[in-house]
């Protein structure tokens, strides 16, 4: 790629960051924006996970997007590169048998309330991607798709996908039989095959998986 190409694409995606950053401009009057968003809710095995980011003003971090729309390999460069210029960050998690326990929407609830009481400063506002959070005490504005309109809820977005990817990662290791590293605990034919075959694993969320097994 020329040099004029280069410069034309880094322009075009600058212009994308600045489009991202529209709840940040709304609320600049605020000290601290807290973006949060979670990954996990839909799978048969693991943790729901949450992230809650602090981005300094004027931020503009380039290439952050809707987690799921961005490569393993660009997930993970965004992830240090959040690390390091964030405000703070807050990692909730919620297990397995608390998602059987309470149900995957109070356990979401739960994973991001924990992800907000882990930053180390106190949010004015956040900007949530399509939900309310009960029991928070800080204005919130639920935003749909918010991981794809915020640039704030989409750094969310990333730390908490790379985070619960590690976490199935690690688990593969533990429960090779299912292709965690794979599926990160999806229902996949491959997984579901193993589900079948094997019966659940210590991780798997009974209440998800009564569909493919008949004891659980």
């Amino acid at each position: 790629m020329d040099e004029a190409k280069r410069q034309a694409k880094l322009e075009k995606e600058r212009e994308r960051i600045e489009a991202l950053c529209e709840f940040e401009k709304e609320y600049d009057y605020c000290q601290y924006i807290c973006g949060i968003d979670e990954v996990g809710r839909g799978p048969l095995a693991g943790p729901v996970v949450a992230g809650a980011v602090v981005l300094p003003k004027g931020c503009r971090i380039l290439y952050i997007n809707d987690s799921k729309k961005l490569s393993e390999k660009k997930r993970n460069e965004l992830y240090e590169v959040i690390s390091r210029e964030a405000v703070s960050v807050g990692i909730g998690i919620a297990s397995p048998e608390r998602i059987d326990e309470i149900n995957i929407l109070q356990a979401t609830y739960e994973a991001m309330s924990m992800a907000i009481s882990k930053l180390s400063v106190v949010p004015d506002v956040l900007l949530n991607d399509a939900v309310t959070i009960p029991q928070v005490d800080i204005r919130q504005v639920p935003i749909i798709k918010g991981d794809a309109k915020s640039i704030t809820i989409g750094a969310a977005s990333i730390m908490a996908k790379v985070t619960r990817d590690a976490m199935m990662v690690d688990y593969d290791s533990i429960y090779p039989e299912y292709g965690f590293a794979r599926n990160k605990g999806y229902g996949t034919k491959e997984h579901i095959a193993a589900l079948k075959e094997f019966g659940p694993s210590p991780i798997h969320r009974h209440t998800f998986i009564k569909n493919f097994v008949k004891e659980v």
